[in-house]
C-alpha cells in the first residue's frame, strides 16, 4: 500500500512540474510585419531543447503549431492559409510558466492583381436626385485587400461628357456616389488602380414620373350609335427635365357621363403617348373626360357630346300580340343600325315588375317572344326602351 502511494505521489509531481516547469524562451525574430504569401518563422532561443506548442490565431481561424528544433533553436512555420491573409496574427506558446506570447502584423502585397466591382441599382431616375453607388476593392493575388488610402480612379461616361474621380480606399473598400444627369441614356462606368483597370459597367438613367399633360380625341362620327369607338389618347408625356416617359407608363382615362356615373377605360404610353379606347353610348351623352397617372399627374379636362340617333322606332304586335317586333331602327343617314344595338322589354302585371327581357338588334331589328307558359292570358303592361327612347303600352292583352 505504501509503494502504491509513493508512486502516485512521484506520477502528480512530474505531471505538474512539466506544466509549470518555467522555460527561458527568448524571442530571436525581430520582425513585426510581413508581407501575404511570404514565409514566416517565429524562432526562439530556449534553456532546454524540447517540442513546444504554438496557437496562433486570427481572422480566420485558429490553429496550434508543433514547433521543430533546428541548430539549437525553437522554430514555428506559421502555416500557409494564416501566413496568406491580411490582418493581425496573435501567436502565444503554450505550457510555459509565465504564458510567452506576442502578434505580428500581415500586410497585402503592394500592387492588386484584381478589382472586385460592385454597382447599384443598375437604373436610376434622371434629375440629379437620383444615385448608383459603385464600390471598388484592390485586392492582390491572394485576395487580400490593398492598404488603407490606396487610390482609385473613377471613371464615367455620358452622352459627350467624360470625367474622372480620385477616391481612396477607407476600411478596405473604395466607393462614390454617381448622381443621375438631367438627361436619359447610358452612363458607362470603370475603375482604375495602380495601374490596373476594371471592365466596363454601365448604368441606365430612366426618365422621372410625368408632369401634367393633356389628352384629345378622335372618332369617326358624333353620333350615339353604340356601334362606334371613340379614342382618346395624351400629349407626350414628359418629365419635369422635359424627358419622354418610359413606355408602359399606365394612364386612366376616367368618364363621367350625364347622370354622374363613371366608366374607365386605360392604355399605357409608347414613346410617350397613351391611347385608349370607348364604344360609343346608345343614346344622345355628354361625357367629361380627365387622364390619370394615378398618384403622379394629371390632364386637363376633355368635354365631348353624342348626338341621338335613333329619333323613333316602330313596334308591330302578332300572334295574339305575344310577338313584337320593333324596327326597322334607323341610323343618322337614314340606314339600318349597326346590329348589336340594345332594346329591352319590361314587362308589369298589376303594377309588378314581371321580368326584363334584353336582345341585340340583327339587320335592324328585334323580336320578343312571349311564351304562354310564362305570361298566363291576361292584360299586361309592356315598355320597350332602345337608345334612351321609351314606348309603354300601359294595356295590351294576351291569350
Amino acid at each position: 500500500m505504501k509503494s502504491k502511494n509513493s508512486l502516485f505521489f512521484l506520477f502528480s509531481w512530474l505531471v505538474i512540474h512539466s506544466i509549470t516547469a518555467q522555460h527561458s524562451l527568448t524571442l530571436l525574430t525581430q520582425e513585426k510585419q510581413f508581407v501575404a504569401g511570404s514565409v514566416i518563422l517565429l524562432e526562439f532561443k530556449a534553456d532546454h531543447t524540447k517540442d513546444y506548442q504554438l496557437y496562433c490565431t486570427n481572422s480566420y481561424g485558429s490553429t496550434l503549431i508543433t514547433s521543430e528544433i533546428k541548430n539549437n533553436k525553437i522554430i514555428f512555420k506559421i502555416p500557409g492559409h494564416i501566413s496568406n491573409k491580411k490582418g493581425i496574427l496573435t501567436w502565444k506558446v503554450i505550457n510555459t510558466d509565465p504564458p510567452f506570447s506576442g502578434k505580428v502584423q500581415i500586410i497585402s502585397k503592394e500592387r492588386p492583381t484584381s478589382l472586385e466591382t460592385y454597382l447599384g441599382p443598375p437604373s436610376i431616375e434622371a434629375g440629379n436626385t437620383d444615385f448608383t453607388m459603385l464600390v471598388v476593392i484592390p485586392t492582390d493575388d491572394l485576395d487580400n485587400p490593398l492598404k488603407q488610402n490606396t487610390e482609385v480612379v473613377i471613371k464615367h461616361q455620358f452622352l459627350a461628357m467624360e470625367k474622372k474621380e480620385i477616391v481612396f480606399t477607407n476600411n478596405l473598400i473604395a466607393h462614390q456616389n454617381i448622381f443621375s444627369p438631367l438627361k436619359i441614356g447610358r452612363m458607362i462606368l470603370s475603375s482604375a488602380s495602380l495601374g490596373l483597370n476594371s471592365k466596363e459597367y454601365d448604368v441606365n438613367i430612366l426618365p422621372a414620373i410625368g408632369i401634367n399633360f393633356n389628352i384629345f380625341s378622335k372618332r369617326n362620327h358624333e353620333y350615339a350609335d353604340g356601334n362606334q369607338i371613340t379614342t382618346f389618347y395624351t400629349s407626350i408625356i414628359k418629365d419635369k427635365n422635359s424627358n419622354v416617359v418610359s413606355d408602359g407608363t399606365f394612364v386612366d382615362f376616367f368618364i363621367t357621363n350625364k347622370k354622374g356615373n363613371i366608366l374607365k377605360t386605360s392604355g399605357t404610353t409608347i414613346n410617350g403617348i397613351a391611347y385608349a379606347k370607348m364604344i360609343h353610348p346608345e343614346w344622345e351623352e355628354n361625357w367629361i373626360i380627365k387622364g390619370y397617372i394615378i398618384g403622379i399627374s394629371e390632364s386637363n379636362s376633355l368635354e365631348i357630346n353624342y348626338k341621338q340617333v335613333i329619333e323613333k322606332f316602330d313596334i308591330i304586335f302578332s300572334s295574339n300580340n305575344r310577338t313584337l317586333t320593333i324596327g326597322p331602327l334607323i341610323s343618322f343617314m337614314n340606314q339600318m343600325i349597326p346590329d348589336g344595338l340594345q332594346v329591352k322589354l319590361s314587362i308589369y302585371k298589376e303594377g309588378e315588375l314581371l321580368n326584363d327581357v334584353i336582345e341585340n338588334s340583327k339587320d335592324g331589328f328585334v323580336v320578343f317572344n312571349l311564351n304562354s307558359n310564362i305570361y298566363e292570358n291576361g292584360n299586361y303592361v309592356l315598355k320597350v326602351t332602345t337608345a334612351g327612347i321609351t314606348k309603354t303600352f300601359r294595356t295590351i292583352k294576351l291569350w
